[in-house]
């Protein structure tokens, strides 16, 4: 029947009024992609929760991005795909029978799912897998961006009511918004929050404490950071290198910081190859910072940014959670659009929301968040490095001092 349905079926387009939506108690949000873009679809779901206040809101994510979502209020469960269940190793199977045990495998989790009754999914992903995934979930209401041709054949048949595309540049929040407001679901409150444990910030506050750093009580500026002591957290990684700035000129920023009463804690994912980016910059360095390259998971990043002055970094999942906790953010931008991926900025967003990094590249602002980028013609190109290099030439070009000006100007440097 289900299937029959599908033939049949036309998706409406995003005309149709909220009160059409009848008998809403299970809604299921579906963003399988990185763990910057599931922290910064909070709003959406906000929107979710406040347009059907009775109903019981769920996240499906991939696993490893969970931390973004769990303890917010606004969400009953996070539920999380595990991505190896795509790409289960054929070591010892022929392809065959390897693709038989992953489709095997997501058949079962998405029945797990359709038993649990969702009357409405939201597809903030966008992707092949999730269309599909939303149908067999069985939900009444399939709400998505239409495909518009990409994707399999039939695609857009999958949901029943469809969004267009925002056209022009629009920064990832609006652009998740702008999918649920298409159907009369809105919110006021743009806020990107992430919400840590108490045992997340004692964590935190104790490995400070036992290097030397008072961590201050709530986000304040320089001029009055007593009884704390001001720090700035510095994240020169990424997980793609193609968007990590220079290590010597990072060192020579770091120095400046250090050097005018700013410490320095610098951060990276426990990675072996993040890490050893980590210590390529300490090592360049003529002061020494509090290294606390992985050491921390994603909730005590966002710990440590709550309490520092200023986060110093490149366009990174640490870099959002740093702007969502309040922190005062400069990112590095290369190849990236700032439109669409510059760090929020709270108290800026629930004033002009469309003020967020209108321009194409160069330096902007957003409330108290910058972006240092070049106003080059190919920036952002959205590509992973010039010219197959996997090294980002407008990255480069990016001097020590520019970057030193900013902080300087920001944090109150007089010399």
């Amino acid at each position: 029947m289900f299937f029959s349905n599908l033939l049949t079926h036309k998706p409406g387009r995003g005309s149709i009024k909220l009160n059409e939506f009848k008998d809403v108690k299970k809604i299921l949000v579906i963003k399988l992609r990185h763990i910057g873009d599931v922290l910064l679809a909070v709003p959406a779901v906000r929107a979710l929760k406040e347009s059907f206040p009775g109903a019981r809101v769920s996240a499906l994510v991939n696993s490893g991005t969970e931390d973004m979502l769990t303890l917010n209020p606004l969400i009953e469960e996070v539920i999380t795909f595990n991505r190896s269940v795509k790409g289960l190793s054929i070591a010892g199977r022929t392809p065959a029978l390897a693709c038989l045990k992953r489709g095997m495998g997501e058949l079962k989790f998405v029945k797990d799912l359709r038993a649990r009754g969702f009357d409405m999914t939201v597809d903030l992903t966008g992707g092949d897998r999730p269309a599909l995934m939303g149908f067999l979930i069985g939900a009444r209401y399939r709400l998505g961006c239409d495909p518009m041709g990409k994707g399999f054949a039939g695609k857009k048949y999958l949901y029943t009511h469809l969004a267009g595309r925002p056209a022009g540049r629009l920064h990832t929040v609006l652009r998740d918004l702008a999918l649920v407001r298409s159907f009369g679901i809105d919110t006021a409150d743009l806020t990107v929050d992430i919400f840590t444990s108490a045992a997340d910030d004692s964590f935190v506050k104790r490995l400070l404490e036992e290097n030397g750093v008072k961590p201050l009580e709530g986000v304040q500026p320089p001029e009055g950071v007593q009884p704390g002591e001001p720090f700035v957290h510095v994240h020169p990684t990424s997980r793609w290198f193609f968007k990590c700035w220079k290590d010597e000129a990072m060192a020579e920023v770091m120095d400046m910081l250090q050097m005018n009463g700013f410490k320095t804690v610098i951060t990276a994912a426990p990675d072996d190859r993040e890490m050893k980016r980590a210590a390529s910059v300490i090592s360049r360095m003529r002061t020494r910072p509090i290294d606390l390259s992985g050491k921390l998971n994603l909730k005590q990043m966002a710990a440590l940014s709550r309490s520092s002055v200023m986060f110093l970094g490149v366009d990174s999942a640490p870099m959002h959670i740093a702007a969502a906790c309040g922190a005062r953010v400069v990112g590095i931008f290369g190849p990236s659009g700032a439109f669409d991926w510059g760090p929020w900025d709270n108290k800026a967003a629930s004033e002009d929301p469309s003020a967020a990094y209108p321009q194409k590249n160069g330096v902007q602002c957003f409330g108290a968040n910058t972006v240092i980028q070049k106003d080059w013609d190919c920036v952002p190109c959205g590509k992973d490095g010039c010219k197959g290099t996997k090294k980002s030439d407008c990255l480069d070009a990016i001097e020590a001092a520019e970057v030193w000006k900013m902080l300087k100007d920001k944090l109150g440097v007089v010399r």
